[in-house]
């Protein structure tokens, strides 16, 4: 990330969720109406003339050149990680942690979230704008919401969590959306390692990228164009997985995968009527701490 400026790819997510909250209520798969706070002027005006089937249908052609399949995976994961939320808290959880919140809304948005605290962890410069768009835009700091700042390849979770007095004794559902594939190796397995402290029963929802489009990002439709775009914003990726080596790798965090898909399974889960290709590298994993 560039100094003092907040994630570009953040913004683009919000940007994703804003365009769905403008569909038709019978077509939409949720509702952001916070998200379109976290947008640039120009991204807004889209937003806004994306009501206009002769706009939506250019703006969507634009996202889709630019960046093949991105929108529709973005849109299937939003409601795929609120599904699996929504099952964890189900399940007893009693806290939910971000970490590398982004533009997340969820706190204000789901309303199963509202009684329960939810703690986003991310980079001050992300953190900060977004504390501030809260203010301006929503007119406060929703309750629930508490902001710790960190940046994850620099400092450890550990001291922060000790400075905090994060409560590691209850059920916690931890979100871990669109940050792995930016980090280093060492770096994704301290956040495992402090993943596991939680009480048996605590959920983490986590995604990642096939490993291979790494190495060979040819191999994926828009992944040698997608990787250079990155790297001019100076977010490019780092790490991934690969999918048949993630139960091991969890297991020595004595945490268990309960399921992982791929961008074309949850498009298809959630999204089956809008016929989309590309950001099949990009996944999304759902998992328990054991006993």
């Amino acid at each position: 990330m560039k100094a003092q400026k907040t994630s570009r790819t953040a913004q683009y997510m919000a940007f994703f969720r804003a365009l769905e909250t403008k569909r038709n209520q019978k077509d939409r798969i949720f509702s952001d109406p916070y998200a379109i706070h976290f947008v640039d002027s120009k991204l807004r005006l889209a937003v806004l003339l994306s009501q206009y089937s002769v706009f939506s249908k250019y703006i969507n052609h634009t996202i889709n050149k630019k960046i093949p399949g991105a929108l529709s995976s973005g849109t299937a994961r939003t409601k795929y990680i609120d599904e699996l939320l929504k099952t964890a808290v189900s399940n007893g959880v009693q806290q939910v942690i971000i970490l590398g919140a982004g533009f997340d809304t969820r706190a204000v948005r789901l309303d199963f979230l509202k009684s329960i605290p939810v703690i986003e962890i991310d980079h001050p410069n992300t953190s900060n704008f977004k504390a501030e768009i809260y203010k301006k835009r929503i007119g406060r700091i929703p309750e629930n919401v508490t902001f710790l700042q960190i940046d994850f390849n620099k400092q450890s979770l550990d001291q922060l969590a000790a400075e905090n007095n994060l409560d590691f004794s209850k059920p916690t559902a931890v979100i871990w959306e669109g940050v792995t594939n930016y980090l280093t190796e060492e770096a994704v397995k301290s956040t495992f390692s402090f993943i596991s402290k939680f009480t048996q029963n605590s959920y983490v929802i986590f995604t990642y990228v096939h490993k291979e489009i790494l190495k060979n990002p040819e191999l994926f439709l828009g992944g040698e164009k997608l990787l250079k775009d990155l790297e001019k914003l100076e977010e490019h990726w780092t790490f991934g997985f690969m999918p048949n080596e993630l139960p091991e790798y969890l297991n020595q965090f004595n945490i268990q995968l309960l399921e992982d898909l791929g961008a074309d399974e949850y498009r298809q889960k959630f999204l089956p009527d809008r016929a989309e290709k590309g950001y099949e590298f990009y996944r999304t994993a759902f998992a328990v701490k054991k006993v």
